[in-house]
């Protein structure tokens, strides 16, 4: 049975728990998207933009800034 292996990284991980609530704009390899930061898991977060949700892997994100 082969093993699978996750990455997660803490700092980012708790960061990302301490601004939830808040507006931001995430930037992932397929483009920027900007919405309020409802959930974080160490493997994805909830994004809500408008009337819909984006679960984005946490892998796929390369930064995120508050949109103030």
């Amino acid at each position: 049975m082969p093993i699978q292996y996750m990455v997660i990284e803490p700092y980012v991980y708790h960061t990302l728990r301490s601004i939830v609530g808040t507006e931001v704009v995430i930037e992932t390899t397929r483009g920027s998207i900007r919405g309020n930061l409802k959930d974080v898991k160490p493997d994805h977060v909830v994004l809500v933009a408008g009337d819909s949700s984006f679960f984005i892997r946490t892998a796929e994100v390369i930064w995120v800034m508050p949109d103030n």
